[in-house]
Parts: C-alpha cells; structure tokens; sequence
C-alpha cells in the first residue's frame, strides 16, 4: 500500500473519530451556550458513543456488501452533515441529535480498516493496520489539544465547523484518490448482520472481544478520570494544562505503530499478551500522581504503547481469520472496544468518589489483570484445541 493511501485512510479515521471525542474537552463551554445542566454534559459525549454504537451493528457489515471506497465517501459526508448541526444548534437537543447522527457514520473508522486490510498483501497487513489504525489514537487525544485550542480563539462552534469541513474534504479525496474496491459477490445483508451473532461461536472473536473490553476500559479508566485528580490539590492545573497529558498519549501510541510488524512476523498473539503485561504496570507509575507528574507522564506513555499494540494485534488475527467478512468481524470486535470504553468513564468517576485517585488507579489495573487472564484463557483454549485435532487426525491414520 502507497504511503499516501496510508495517510489518507489514517486521517479518516482521526477525523471521524474526533467527531465523536471532540466535546470531552469543551464540555463546560458548550452547556454554558446550550443551557445544559452540569450534571446532563456527560450526555454531550454518551449520544455519540450510543450513536457510534448501533452503527457498529447495523453499518459497519455493509462493508462486506458494498464498495468500501464509496461507503467511507458516503459515510464521511453524512459525518459532516451531523457536525454542522451540532455547529449551528440552538439549542440543548438540536446538538444531542447532531452528536448521535455524526456518531451512528463515524463507524466509517471500522470500515475503513476493513478496507486497509482487504487492500494489503498479506505479508504487510499488519504493519499497514497499525499505522492506519494510528488515527483512531490521533482523533481520541489530539482532538483534546486541538478543540481547546480553536474554542479559546473562536469559541466551541468552530470547532465542529472545521470537522465538517474536513470530513467533506476528505470524503471526496477517498472517492477519487483511494485504489479500487474490487468484490466477490455480496451475502444477503441479514446474512451479514446475523453473522455477528454467528461470531459469538467463534472462540478465537470472543476472546479477542473481551481482550479489548478490558483493555479499553483501563484506557477509559485513565482518561475520564485523570482531570479529577489534576485539577484538585497539590497540582490544580488547568483544563489547557491537563489537555497537554495527550501529547504523552499520543506518542506512546504512535510508537506502538510497530506491533503491525511483529504482528506480520507472526508474534500477534504473543505481543498482545506482553502489551497487556505493560498495561498492568503503567497503572503502577500513573499511581503515583499526587507525588510526580513525571512518573505519571511516563506510566501514559506506556499505557497507550500497550493499548494500541494490543489492538493492533487483535484486529490483524480476526482480519486474518475472518478473509471473507472482515468489516462484520471488526464491527463485532469494536462493539466490546467502546462498551469497555463507556464501563472505564463510568465506573472511574464512581472510584474516584469513594476511594480517590488510588481507587481509579486499582480500577484501571483490576481491568488489566481481566484483559491479561482473557488472554491466557484463549491462549489455552486455541492450545487445546489444536491438540485435540492433532490427537484425532493420528487415531484416524
């Protein structure tokens, strides 16, 4: 795949999913506008992800029906057209629907590493999923540094105004840019949607999927809950201030862009499970945020290298074993990405309430061991599996 294929199909997938993560950082200044109560501006975020959530289930298999090319086109448009919605809301429930509208075809993130990987040579799919899947990392954390940043000079509608922009842009590129989709006859779409139940037989997706529900809770762990501790005593840093954290993020996560490599040398399955080791022992560095910032800067960069190598990982073995549905199969494997990621932001605030940052910081690694142990469960069972079907073809000799 051409380096600006890779770019493209990576800016894609930031651009979408900023759509979805970009109020998290103006939360305050939108419900002021929009005369939301404090207590109703997590819902600013959760329509999106409830938006982003049914198109992982009724969207994302038409991938395996239809043109990807022209469904990331199409999907993007409709992004854009939700966040000018949102950009010219006058209201509390004008921007609700522009949010969850934006979010249901911001699902054009999976169909667009579907298509990543139906365009690769086998021998490099990893690598080229890693480096697409990148901008999911960009979208998540730079769209924290770079929404402040626009609301500051041009208020918070500008920010959804540039989104709108640049999902239009980049729609039309794919459309012209992006190499040809070429297809095998389609399945019936209830085929395909039924499919994902299907998947839940598939011992190598389940464990996969809940690989991922761990570990995206601990990443939404880390990053719904840390402003709580940031902004309080000793440290009392500003919202300006904390959005820096995401630089930290984002370069652990960048250089994660290598598990595609080992993933394409055929260590997937053995770089997920030291990914989730590293995952556990972050929690041990982030722990100690009332006494060092440094070491906490430290303990993100490690958490989100773990976090996106261990995603990596995982989608480079479901695409490799699912050639002939492989949107359905990535659209089942995210829909326990972003349940993970809504039980981490809800259940973090709840820790922090009762036991302070060390109860967040427990949390976090509580749904590492989870991940690690999902690992080794599915690990043993492949093992056993394999061992079975060896045993049974010599007695059949």
């Amino acid at each position: 795949m051409y380096l600006k294929t890779k770019i493209l199909l990576a800016a894609i997938c930031a651009v979408a999913v900023a759509s979805v993560y970009a109020a998290q950082p103006i939360l305050t200044e939108i419900g002021r506008d929009l005369g939301v109560a404090p207590d109703a501006l997590g819902w600013l975020v959760s329509v999106g992800q409830l938006g982003y959530l049914v198109g992982l289930v009724v969207l994302v298999p038409l991938g395996d029906r239809l043109d990807r090319r022209r469904l990331i086109a199409f999907h993007l448009g409709l992004v854009g057209i939700g966040m000018i919605v949102v950009a010219a809301a006058p209201m509390a429930w004008a921007a609700y629907a522009g949010l969850a509208f934006s979010g249901l075809f911001a699902v054009v993130v999976q169909t667009t590493v579907a298509y990543a990987a139906a365009i690769s040579d086998p021998a490099e799919r990893g690598r080229n999923l890693g480096f697409v899947t990148s901008g999911v990392v960009v979208g998540i954390l730079g769209s924290r540094l770079i929404a402040g940043a626009l609301t500051d000079i041009w208020g918070w509608r500008s920010v959804y105004i540039s989104l709108a922009l640049l999902a239009v842009i980049l729609g039309t590129m794919a459309l012209l840019a992006l190499p040809s989709d070429a297809r095998r006859p389609a399945r019936p779409y209830t085929e395909l949607v039924s499919g994902l139940g299907r998947l839940l037989s598939d011992p190598v997706f389940v464990s996969r999927g809940a690989i991922a529900f761990f570990l995206f809770a601990s990443f939404g762990t880390l990053w719904s809950g840390m402003a709580l501790p940031l902004t309080s005593a000793p440290w009392h840093l500003t919202e300006t201030q904390i959005g820096l954290f995401g630089l930290a993020g984002l370069t652990g996560a960048l250089g994660a862009v290598r598990a595609g490599h080992w993933a394409d040398a055929g260590k997937a399955n053995r770089v997920t499970g030291l990914a989730l080791i590293a995952l556990l022992a972050s929690w041990a560095l982030i722990g100690q945020l009332p006494w060092s910032l440094t070491m906490v800067i430290v303990g993100i960069v490690v958490l989100d290298f773990a976090v996106q190598a261990a995603h990596v990982s995982n989608q480079h073995i479901l695409t490799v074993l699912h050639p002939d549905r492989v949107s359905t199969a990535i659209g089942g494997y995210m829909v326990f990405y972003s349940l993970g990621s809504a039980v981490g932001a809800a259940t973090t605030t709840l820790a922090f309430s009762t036991s302070g940052w060390t109860g967040s910081v427990v949390l976090g690694a509580a749904f590492a061991v989870a991940g690690l142990a999902a690992w080794a469960l599915g690990t043993l069972s492949v093992h056993g599996t394999r061992r079975g079907e060896s045993e049974s073809a010599r007695a059949s000799r």
